[in-house]
Order: structure tokens, then sequence, then C-alpha cells
């Protein structure tokens, strides 16, 4: 069955890719492979890396976290999209001058082993289905605000650049119903940093670096500091994020396959240094918004958004350069205007129904806190502090629940 849903979405593939699905996937893999990229580089530099190496953990992140992506979203058909660990590319970073490459390769597969474990277990489906709604939406909303505020004060530094954009963004979506707004401000935005000279070329690489295979030692330290921490991120931080967002959608994600098909490809992937291989919150919630289309069609934005994740992996060594290049004004501002429908629907749903309030109320400011302990980020302490508010002040709720969810179940078992 699950094998003819796979044949199924990729024969409807070709006409479900249109230039909505398209350009929501090509503005998610400029998001992600911009920023998320250069913190990378910078990491790799600051490790002690070699060119070699960097464009390997490149190649390795962005290459087969596209390849998760389109298998996800073909298996499920849903907008899932592949990607790495942000934070978890900051955790290595400031963790490769303590230790060498192959004990950091060692705790990848450690974490990728211990995520694989708890996903196969079906704990982390249970986990995420208990979580009250409101309180995952509170949570959403909270971690992905500070794209939209980014894109606010994009203007005072670039305002020609970031005002037109988000301009043109307002204006095609009133006028241009049948082009993606966020597509338009994209070119916009492009045409006009061409211009005005903002794009700055370096030297462009004309040879092809092959992949490196590297081997793993393992050192207890190195996962106490680096494999622990980074599961915690790979299903707390990223894959929670993107749970939510598919749940703010009308989804029902798929977490324990997530996890664990996410991390067997992780494992695949550490041996050419990349440090993490999850779902991606912020691109998953490009490709599912309502102005990519009809709900079902929306599988195929996350599955060309794997398609350019993969390309730009295996080309890493030319198209870095080009992404060195780009005004990081430009990708600000249109990370924040793809994700206002995402950050709109779970306002809605966070704060629409009158039970867990207070509770998606502190999701969502612990959330904007963006406060860190123990290298875990404000997506955890969201969900946990989030929890606790609840269980003290709004413990009807979570008995009302409970008695709501076995009368369902009475009414399942008298039906069958």
């Amino acid at each position: 069955m699950k094998e003819n849903h796979f044949r199924a979405s990729f024969k409807d593939l070709r006409q479900n890719l249109n230039v909505n699905t398209v350009s929501a996937g090509l503005v998610a893999a400029i998001f992600g492979c911009t920023g998320p990229a250069l913190i990378i580089i910078g990491g790799a530099t600051s490790g002690g890396l070699t060119y070699a190496e960097t464009i390997s953990w490149i190649f390795a992140v962005y290459f087969f976290s596209g390849l998760l992506g389109i298998f996800l979203s073909l298996k499920y058909r849903q907008p899932i999209s592949g990607a790495h660990s942000i934070a978890g590319a900051v955790l290595v970073a400031g963790s490769l001058t303590h230790f060498s490459l192959n004990e950091a390769i060692g705790a990848y597969l450690v974490a990728h082993i211990l995520v694989i474990i708890l996903g196969a277990s079906g704990l982390i489906d249970k986990v995420m289905k208990w979580i009250p709604v409101p309180i995952v939406m509170g949570m959403i909303v909270g971690v992905m605000i500070r794209f939209t505020t980014d894109m606010i004060t994009s203007v005072t530094v670039a305002p020609i650049l970031a005002g037109s954009a988000i301009l043109v963004f307002l204006i095609s979506s009133r006028f241009l119903k049948k082009v993606p707004p966020v597509l338009t401000a994209l070119v916009v935005a492009v045409v006009l940093a061409v211009l005005m000279g903002e794009f700055k070329f370096q030297s462009v690489q004309d040879s092809f670096v092959l992949p490196q295979l590297m081997m793993p030692a393992f050192s207890l330290d190195a996962i106490v500091s680096i494999g622990i921490p980074l599961a915690l991120l790979i299903i707390c931080t990223e894959n929670a994020q993107a749970t939510g967002v598919l749940m703010a959608q009308g989804y029902k994600p798929p977490n324990s396959g997530m996890a664990v098909y996410g991390s067997i490809v992780g494992l695949i992937g550490s041996f050419f240094g990349a440090h993490a291989i999850n779902i991606a919150g912020p691109m998953t919630a490009i490709c599912s918004a309502k102005e990519v289309g009809k709900k079902e069609v929306r599988y195929a934005a996350s599955v060309a958004n794997g398609f350019f994740f993969s390309t730009f992996g295996l080309f890493a060594a030319f198209v870095v350069p080009l992404v060195i290049a780009m005004p990081s004004v430009i990708v600000t501002v249109i990370a924040g205007l793809a994700m206002l429908g995402v950050l709109i629907n779970s306002l809605k749903t966070a704060f629409s129904d009158s039970k867990f309030q207070m509770g998606a109320f502190f999701a969502l400011t612990i959330g904007m806190s963006g406060v860190n302990f123990f290298n875990i980020g404000a997506p955890l302490w969201a969900i946990v502090g989030s929890l606790f508010v609840s269980f003290l002040v709004e413990t009807d709720h979570f008995a009302a629940r409970v008695k709501a969810d076995k009368v369902r179940a009475k009414k399942v078992e008298t039906t069958a």
C-alpha cells in the first residue's frame, strides 16, 4: 500500500510541478543554501578544516538532505523538506577546536543511531501527539517570528532593496493571483541588486572537488559534547519545528518516519562529513504554505526543494562563491515573506481555542526569547516551559482532554 502511495505520488509529480510549487521549492532552497552554508564555511575555517573537507561537508549535508526530502515527500505525499541543523552546525563549529574531525564524525554516527532507536520505538510519535496543539503552534510562532521581524529591520539596512521586495509582494498578492507573490518579490529583488551592484563576486572554482570519505574515531568526550546534544537538537528542535508547521497546515506528520529515515540518511552522510540530516522547519514552512496550491499537491514543492538542494551539494565547489556574493538582505526579506502564511495560520490555531491559552502564550514568548541551555535551543524549552505552566494553571484542560479522548475511543469501539 505504501509502495503504491509512493508510486502514485511519483506518477502525479509531473502535473503537480507548476510555477507555484517549483518557485516555492526554489525560494526554500535559496533560504537553505545561503545563510546556513555560510555558517558551515565559517565553522570549517575556525575548526582548521581543509578546503576539500569543507566542500565535502557542504556536499554531504545538502546532497543527502535533498534526497531525503524527495523520498519523504513522495512517500507520505506531504511537503517534508530535508536539511541540516543550523544549531548543530554552530555546535560542531565550536567543538572542532577541541576534537578532530574523525572524532566528530564518530559522534555524528552515535547521534543518528540514538535518533533511529527513539524513532523506531514510537516514543517520538507518542510524545508529539500528547503535547497540546496550541502549545506546539505557539512554539512555532515564537521560534519563526524572527524571520518576519528581521524582514522589517532589513528595510533600515537596505531601504530600496528590501522595501521594493515587500511592496512588490503586496501588490502581487492583490493583483497577480496566478503568480506566486514570493517569486515576483525575489525576481525584483535580484534584478535591483544586480543593477545596484550589490552582488560581490569573488574567485569562482573551475575544477570539480570530489567528496571525501572519512572514517570515524570514537571518543567518549566527543560523544558527550557533540553526539548527545546533536541527537536532542534533531528531535526536539529541527523535527519538532517541522512537525508543528505540518500540523498548522492540516497534515498528520509521520514523526517516527521522519526521525528514522532522516537519521538513516544521516548515517550515510556522516561518512562524508555531514553533521546532521533532519527535517527542515523553515523550508517545510515555505513549501507547505497555502499560496503553494492545494494541500494534496504541495508535496511537489518539497520535491523541487530537494532537487535544488542535491544539485547545490553536488556542485558545491562552483556555487558556493555565488552564495557568498548574494546580498544577505535578499535572503532575509524573501524568507520573511515566505513565512507569513504559516505564521498567520499558527497564530489562529494557537489562540482560537479557549484551552491551553496560557501554555500557548508562554510557548510563544519562550520561543521568541531564543534562550539556549546546555546547547539546546528555544524550541525544546518553549515546549517544556509551556507544559510546566499548563500543568500548573490549566490542569482542568488536561483532564477535559483525557475525558474527550476516552469518549472518542468508545465511539470508535462502538462503530467497530
